[in-house]
């Protein structure tokens, strides 16, 4: 086993999955995020996107693989430590909104932190930060069923932004959104990633959501086939000289 860079907060080797009832997932990929990196991984529906996002935040084990956070192997911890790794360190954002429907919306938003252990009105006050810039402040003290669906992923993305993680994991996070408010809420996502040092794994089918990464890692049937360096985005933080993933194919 040999330990990843030291500039990479999460670094993957060979990761090989398979499904329940036998077909691949994965087969040898491996990649390297760089700290504060947005990057995005491109390939069609079924390509491996979910699968790999899934992998590299510890959510399933990889059949076999290496995956690392910061230096320390993810692929070696319990299911127990990897469950706390994800509380305290990542957040996730699925394509679909789901929140708890008895509470309210700034609970919702509010509630990993609580989990954490961060008082009441501490949670409250980030949970509320976020919900305004996604322009659903307004809404703090309804109930879900009372809001759209775009509404609802909106919370959710408020939800996950709001403990400030290292890393963002974003499974196709625009898609119950409709096409104009997708610009803004994207705006947003890295607006917020490069002001508060977040690294962002973002998966996405769509082209126009993977020009604001700074790097496209692109899947086709579980196995990466390129990967792109974009232009730094006018105004935004400089994202040269990352270097180039290590992709098996």
């Amino acid at each position: 086993m040999v330990a990843p860079p030291d500039n990479d907060v999460l670094w993957a080797r060979a990761l090989h999955y398979r499904y329940d009832d036998g077909s691949p997932g994965l087969s040898g990929v491996s990649l390297g995020v760089r700290e504060g990196e947005i990057l995005a991984v491109g390939g069609p529906r079924g390509s491996g996107k979910t699968t790999l996002l899934r992998c590299l935040s510890g959510l399933v084990a990889a059949r076999s693989g290496e995956v690392w956070f910061n230096s320390v192997p993810v692929h070696t911890m319990s299911p127990v430590v990897r469950e706390r790794l994800r509380r305290d360190r990542f957040g996730w954002i699925d394509p679909e909104p789901v929140l708890v429907p008895e509470l309210t919306v700034w609970e919702n938003a509010a509630l990993p932190l609580m989990l954490r252990g961060t008082g009441r009105r501490r949670s409250r006050t980030a949970a509320m930060e976020w919900l305004e810039r996604l322009d659903v402040g307004d809404s703090a003290r309804r109930h879900p069923d009372r809001l759209t669906q775009a509404e609802r992923q909106r919370v959710c993305i408020a939800r996950a932004l709001a403990p400030a993680p290292a890393v963002l994991f974003a499974d196709e996070p625009t898609a119950p959104l409709h096409r104009a408010d997708r610009a803004h809420v994207l705006r947003t996502l890295t607006t917020a990633a490069r002001s508060h040092g977040i690294t962002v794994v973002l998966g996405t089918h769509d082209a126009q959501t993977a020009a604001l990464a700074d790097r496209t890692v692109s899947l086709l049937d579980g196995r990466s086939v390129r990967t792109v360096h974009l232009p730094p985005v006018p105004g935004a933080a400089e994202s040269e000289g990352r270097a180039a993933c290590s992709l098996s194919v």
